[in-house]
């Protein structure tokens, strides 16, 4: 079965493909702190809410890559219902081959995507090098909330390098010259929506399309992985944003 399609059957009630409340997002927009002249970066810029919320809060331009078919026909789209496709470019695009100027955004975003560069680290990397000094680098992503068993990381075909802690994250962004401005952290009612919904949207669509082929793999995929997350993953892993600033003085990554 298609990846991106497993990915937008199992997301298509998510407004958000992370778990994250509205309040969070809002959030997060706020501290952004935008000027109206300027541009923002989205690395795996899902469905555009995102993008389509900062906009609106700071009047200032964005572009949002991403690499899936489903999540840029649907960016696109709500992009448009928005009014906004004269401040929004949407692109179709691997995030790491993404040609955009260097030191040219200020703000530079991946949420949840860091697979994209192999990690967090190579992800602060990619994102600082887009930033202008003085920019703001924000990224998405798990983090261990307790030491993970055996049998999780072996079902979930993870390593307990696979993520950093909490306090681990943080330290990948200093230690790469970032200066941490502050993280929001999900909390277990934004992760069990998060996941819930994907129970709920792959279960009714394999109600409403058992023609589908893809359909037998798709369930069976879906309730393991709800199977893994109510077992252990609600307890084991957290998620977080950590917002950082390019330092405008040297500290080259």
């Amino acid at each position: 079965m298609d990846l991106w399609k497993y990915f937008a059957v199992g997301h298509e009630r998510h407004v958000f493909c992370n778990p994250l409340s509205d309040a969070k997002v809002d959030e997060l927009v706020a501290l952004l702190a935008l000027e109206n002249e300027d541009c923002v970066l989205d690395i795996g810029c899902g469905k555009g809410e995102f993008l389509i919320r900062t906009v609106r809060r700071w009047n200032c331009s964005a572009v949002g890559v991403d690499l899936s078919p489903f999540f840029s026909e649907d960016a696109r789209k709500n992009v448009e219902r928005a009014g906004l496709e004269h401040a929004i470019e949407i692109v179709q695009a691997d995030g790491s081959e993404y040609g955009g100027k260097r030191s040219s955004f200020d703000a530079a975003v991946c949420l949840g995507a860091s697979w994209i560069w192999d990690g967090l680290e190579g992800t602060l990397r990619a994102l600082t090098s887009w930033a202008k000094p003085g920019g703001i680098v924000v990224v998405g992503e798990p983090f261990w909330r307790s030491t993970p068993s055996p049998d999780h990381l072996k079902a979930a075909g993870l390593t307990e390098s696979s993520f950093g802690t909490h306090l681990a994250n943080v330290h990948t962004g200093l230690r790469l010259g970032l200066g941490l401005l502050h993280t929001i952290v999900s909390s277990e009612d934004d992760w069990d929506r998060y996941e819930g919904y994907q129970w709920y949207a792959t279960e009714w669509y394999s109600r409403h399309h058992p023609e589908d082929p893809d359909t037998p793999e798709l369930i069976a995929k879906a309730r393991k992985l709800r199977g893994d997350y109510l077992k252990w993953g609600r307890d084991e892993i957290g998620w977080a944003i950590y917002v950082f600033m390019k330092e405008p003085f040297g500290n080259a990554v």
